[in-house]
């Protein structure tokens, strides 16, 4: 028997039960969906792709209550997706000259999306909605996974195939099932310990090392989970946080989706790649360790990590705010802008749910560390104990 013994046919069987858990959630999701009422999607709440094939005018005009000007460009759109898929349609965009001046106006062969609006100046039900953006986002993806198998090879394609299953799973299960009602607490863990051992095992190998970063995940995913839940009472959040929340609580008013829970999943999601990514690292060091030198007890290994451990905290800690900050730019600035004092900045939810955010995810990296440790000196040496005997 071996010590890096890996059973490698729950690799394939992890992947195979994966499949199964996006696919039938899908379907259970599906089916508790208050949308399938076996109604039909009319026109008016589909959108149009498109090619533009000629500009007919651009005309500018001045809004009568604001006195602000605007433009309307007029265009002919080849439809190439949608209910009219193969006419050609009359769309408008309107520019706000004053506002959104750097906005791209239409020209002709640019790819776009329009939404059915009717506008009675130019006898139209379709305006301009957006470019479509998804062949560059492709290709740029594409150069991606080509790089990744390149510079990782086996590794690399393990990576991508964690990567489609980990989205798949967020879309095909995870989204679809708080809209359709079901609670985003429970989803939320069941998505965490999905991620964590679909992950871990597919890249990593079904074997100790793998099951000592799980232990570290598991725990350190359920600190932070366990500090937002108190810290969501306590900090008395209702998760109106932007428009976007009011948009959601007022997409079904007889059964509102969770506001706070939205708040646990989004913390959570966030932090899960930063622990993962801990609790692999010092359980690979950790185990190279006690395979190359022989005699190392369990308390010199869970030295050993928590010396890796202090490493690795305040560069991932700094990850995590930075990442948070940066999503959220823009809306700092105006907070900042129109907040009289920075303790009225602090106060408000939004920063707060940031700031927690970024708090909860520091906690979940540095309580993953000892775990990780303490789980790796420990299965480290009894698996080897028995590796000797045998």
């Amino acid at each position: 028997m071996n010590f890096k013994r890996e059973y490698k046919w729950v690799v394939p069987v992890t992947i195979i039960v994966s499949v199964l858990f996006i696919w039938l959630g899908g379907m259970w999701v599906d089916a508790l969906s208050p949308q399938k009422q076996g109604e039909t999607e009319t026109l008016e709440s589909q959108s149009l792709k498109g090619i533009v094939t000629e500009i007919i005018g651009v005309y500018d005009a001045e809004n009568e209550y604001s006195n602000t000007p605007y433009q309307e460009i007029a265009f002919r759109v080849n439809v190439t997706g949608g209910p009219l898929e193969g006419t050609e349609v009359v769309a408008i965009q309107t520019l706000d000259v004053q506002n959104f001046g750097e906005v791209k106006k239409v020209e002709v062969g640019d790819r776009i999306t329009l939404v059915n609006f009717h506008n009675s100046d130019f006898n139209t039900d379709w305006v301009f909605e957006e470019y479509v953006r998804t062949n560059q986002l492709i290709l740029l993806g594409g150069m991606f996974a080509v790089l990744l198998i390149v510079f990782g090879r086996l590794k690399g394609v393990k990576t991508l195939v964690t990567l489609v299953l980990t989205v798949l799973a967020i879309f095909n299960v995870y989204i679809p099932g708080i809209l359709a009602g079901v609670n985003i607490y429970g989803l939320t863990f069941l998505l965490m310990i999905y991620m964590t051992l679909m992950t871990l095992v597919v890249v990593s190998g079904a074997n100790i090392k793998t099951t000592s970063a799980i232990i570290g995940c598991l725990g350190g995913i359920s600190v932070a989970a366990i500090l937002v839940l108190i810290m969501g009472n306590t900090l008395h959040l209702t998760g109106l946080i932007d428009d976007e929340s009011m948009y959601l609580m007022l997409m079904n008013p007889e059964n509102p989706i969770n506001l706070k829970g939205i708040i646990f999943g989004a913390i959570l999601i966030g932090a899960m790649g930063a622990v993962m990514d801990v609790a692999m690292s010092i359980s690979a060091s950790l185990y190279e360790l006690q395979d190359q030198v022989h005699d190392v007890t369990p308390s010199s290994l869970f030295k050993s990590g928590m010396t890796i451990g202090r490493d690795i905290m305040g560069t991932m800690s700094n990850t995590l705010i930075l990442a948070y900050i940066g999503s959220s730019l823009s809306i700092i600035l105006i907070l900042t802008v129109y907040s009289p004092s920075l303790e009225a900045l602090v106060n408000r939810e939004f920063v707060v749910v940031e700031i927690l955010q970024a708090l909860a995810g520091s906690f979940g990296i540095l309580f993953t560390i000892p775990l990780t440790a303490l789980a790796s000196s420990m299965l480290y040496k009894i698996h080897k104990r028995e590796v000797i005997q045998k």
